[in-house]
Parts: structure tokens; C-alpha cells; sequence
């Protein structure tokens, strides 16, 4: 019995990993998960689903004000098609609150869905979709959980000479307008996308990072692809850096 309440007391000071829970659309998703990926799906990327390897107990010092432990768990429950409203419809959300616990992060990232007007059932305008967001992070705030707002990462239109511009009209401001009022970090993917695409060039972001795949190089896409939305495994892994690198900056500022 001595020995069982030894073991057992060792299992209770065990310390649970900080979780880092990312909601959002394809671009986030981690296609992994599907079934017969490596067939069906790739090199289709989305960024969260390379993020977990960014975490280190050596990477992990450079969060130390946001992240007070030396093991995180990156769960990607982000879903291809979902805005902010369907995520929450679909009751995505609240299976992530039921188990959400202090000191957990979650980053998100809606946007490319929201917009879609011809598609209604995932549309919505930029003032739902700001109601929305505050309820993300309310909500996570209700659980001691710390959200991050992220803009949406930019698609590979429209260039305007050698720049990268955006495509996502009002939403990345709306976002920046929650954060703002609500005093919560963000991190401006739409600009920072954009500002990395625009420096490796055209030519080379289409052919290496966006899914603009030649004719018989990929099991799933015999035909090849034309696709200047989502990723490549390249593409998703520096949109990932992206995302870390500015976790770093707002730890600093906490």
C-alpha cells in the first residue's frame, strides 16, 4: 500500500503539458489526420500541422512569461471550409472548452471562409464576425486560458508588380479591431505572410509554398494543381516560423 501511495503520489506531481489549441480554417489544419493522407492529400500543409516542432525545451525559454512550463502540446483542431461561425455551429468550440485548463493558449485564426459571400452557410459579414471572435475570447479568458488573435494568412493574390497584396478585404482589420478593444495579443499573419511571399518572389512562392503542383509528381493529384490558397509542406513550415517568431515578441511584452 506504502509503495502504491508512493506511485501514485509521483503520477499526481507529474506536471500536465500547457496546451496550444489552434482553431481555423484549411490553411491551419492538420490534413495528417485524414485518412490514407500520403495518398489522398499530399503535400497538401496546413501550418499547424508542422507547429508542434517548434517546441523544444530550449525554444520553450523564449515563451517563459507566456508559457510557464517545459512541455507543450500543440492539438490542431482547425478544419477545412469552417469560419468563425460554422466552427462554432458544428460545436468544434465547445468540445475544446470542455477541456481547456489554465495557462493553455488559443490561437485564432478564421477569415478565408468568413468572406466567402457565395457560399452562405459559412459567410459572414465583418461585424458577426467580430461578435464572434469576442466570444472566442471570452470565453477562453472564462477558462485562465490566454487567446491569441491572428489575421489570415495571405493567399498568393493579388501581386501588384513585385508586391504581395491582400485578398482579404475588411476581416484583417476587424481582428485587429477586437484585439485592440479587448487587449488581446495578435499576431497580423495577413501582413507578415505577405511581407515574407513578397521578399522570396513570385515565381518561387508559387512553385514552392502554395499547392501549384506539376502533372504526375503527386500520387493525389495525377492531373497537377492549380492552388494559390494552401500549402506545401515549405510553405506551411515558414508560415508556422511566422507564427512562433511573433509568440516570441509577445512574450517580451508580457
Amino acid at each position: 500500500m506504502l509503495l502504491f501511495g508512493l506511485i501514485f503520489q509521483a503520477f499526481t506531481l507529474i506536471k500536465k503539458p500547457t496546451v496550444i489549441y489552434l482553431i481555423g480554417d484549411s490553411t491551419v489544419a492538420d490534413y495528417s489526420l485524414e485518412e490514407n493522407y500520403m495518398a489522398k492529400k499530399y503535400p497538401i500543409t496546413g501550418w499547424g500541422q508542422v507547429f508542434q516542432q517548434f517546441f523544444s525545451k530550449e525554444t520553450l525559454k523564449k515563451l517563459n512569461h507566456l508559457i510557464d512550463n517545459d512541455t507543450v502540446l500543440v492539438v490542431d483542431k482547425a478544419k477545412g471550409g469552417r469560419s468563425t461561425k460554422t466552427f462554432l455551429a458544428e460545436g468544434r468550440w465547445t468540445e475544446i472548452t470542455k477541456k481547456l485548463k489554465k495557462g493553455d493558449l488559443v490561437l485564432i485564426q478564421f477569415g478565408h471562409n468568413d468572406a466567402a459571400k457565395d457560399k452562405p452557410e459559412r459567410y459572414i459579414d465583418t461585424a458577426g464576425y467580430k461578435k464572434l471572435l469576442r466570444l472566442y475570447v471570452k470565453e477562453t479568458r472564462g477558462k485562465k486560458a490566454i487567446p491569441i488573435l491572428i489575421t489570415p494568412v495571405t493567399r498568393n493574390y493579388p501581386w501588384k508588380g513585385k508586391v504581395l497584396g491582400s485578398a482579404h478585404g475588411d476581416y484583417p482589420e476587424a481582428v485587429k479591431d477586437v484585439a485592440n478593444k479587448m487587449h488581446v495579443p495578435i499576431i497580423d499573419l495577413t501582413k507578415l505572410s505577405a511581407e515574407f511571399f513578397t521578399e522570396m518572389g513570385q515565381d518561387f512562392v508559387s512553385k514552392n509554398y502554395f499547392m501549384n503542383l506539376d502533372s504526375g509528381k503527386y500520387e493525389a493529384y495525377p492531373k497537377g494543381l492549380k492552388d494559390n490558397t494552401h500549402f506545401q509542406t515549405k510553405g506551411a513550415k515558414e508560415v508556422a516560423r511566422l507564427v512562433f517568431d511573433e509568440l516570441i515578441k509577445i512574450n517580451k511584452m508580457k
